[in-house]
């Protein structure tokens, strides 16, 4: 992993170091006052065997706004990049061939030893870069996934949605957890019945011509595969448009035989939704399989991020190992 420190107004040069648990004062105002957040990102390996950094630039500066939000000194977009890519080039050596990848997670923590700073920002801060092998995200690889929609409980408070921090995590759990015990791979939030999202991934509504998703707000994340996945579907000649969306909107798309829906993050790509839990009942997704335009653009993204194919300008960051 590697490792930075701030304080006294400053980030001292980060250290490459093995893994190892890390020393936190009880009092230390990330485990009281919630003065942390995060990111997630991959790297993949080509079929040249080079490895690569996926839209590396994005999560770094995506750290910086969720840096802000939570009041902690805001890391420059360089030194996070730095990090990553040493600690990408000291792991070459475990990063799995397609369709695995190298999972890269940023943290953020203030680490001042004050329980009596409540309301005052953390003067110290800890960034540590972990790396992780990676396969499938969901059990069970490609199935099509089944996604309850909840209409009363948000995913978490309005303001704070786009900010990529733990609590905003940790107040899905508990309707998440629910919903498994019920058949359901994952929870779509939609607060007086306008989508927003999961408690990990955007959503996307698509068919053979138009790919839809809600209209960012800052209930909930800007995330960079949607980013990815929405200029892929543009390239490709699909008629794009981030819009509001209801659960109206998402039964009728959910009941047409061409339609689909989808998932999308870094950890999962894209995956499909094959049903709905709605309103008490059971909603098949078009025929309830993987759909075709579901396919296409993640075969593209993944074609991208392993260099099948060319990618767009800024997208890849080759990493040569020491």
């Amino acid at each position: 992993m590697s490792v930075a420190h701030w304080s006294d107004g400053a980030w001292t040069t980060p250290e490459l170091t093995g893994l190892a648990p890390l020393s936190l004062h009880p009092a230390t105002h990330a485990l009281h006052y919630g003065s942390a957040c995060f990111e997630g990102l991959k790297a993949h390996r080509g079929v040249d065997g080079v490895v690569r950094i996926f839209q590396l630039q994005r999560h770094a500066a995506r750290l910086q706004t969720s840096a802000s939000a939570v009041v902690l000194p805001v890391p420059p977009v360089d030194l996070v990049s730095q990090m990553i890519i040493d600690v990408v080039a000291a792991c070459e050596d475990i990063v799995p061939d397609p369709p695995g990848s190298l999972y890269l997670r940023p943290t953020l923590l203030g680490t001042e030893s004050n329980v009596g700073s409540a309301a005052s920002p953390s003067t110290e801060a800890l960034l540590y870069v972990l790396a992780s092998p990676v396969g499938s995200y969901f059990a069970g690889g490609g199935r099509p996934l089944t996604v309850k929609v909840e209409t009363e409980q948000p995913r978490t408070t309005p303001q704070f949605g786009a900010v990529k921090a733990g609590a905003n995590y940790v107040m899905a759990l508990g309707t998440t957890q629910v919903a498994r015990e019920h058949g359901a791979d994952q929870v779509l939030f939609a607060p007086g019945g306008r989508i927003e999202e999961t408690g990990a991934s955007n959503v996307m509504l698509l068919d053979s011509r138009r790919v839809v998703t809600p209209a960012l707000t800052s209930a909930f994340l800007d995330g960079v595969t949607r980013h990815s996945i929405l200029q892929i579907a543009a390239d490709l000649g699909y008629e794009v448009s981030e819009q509001t969306i209801t659960v109206d909107d998402l039964t009728a798309v959910a009941a047409r035989p061409d339609g689909e829906i989808a998932l999308s993050g870094t950890a999962a790509g894209l995956a499909a939704v094959g049903a709905i839990l709605v309103d008490g009942g059971r909603v098949p997704v078009g025929t309830g399989e993987i759909g075709t335009t579901t396919v296409r653009l993640l075969d593209v993204l993944t074609e991208i991020q392993t260099a099948v194919r060319s990618a767009p300008e800024g997208w890849l960051t080759p990493v040569d190992p020491p």
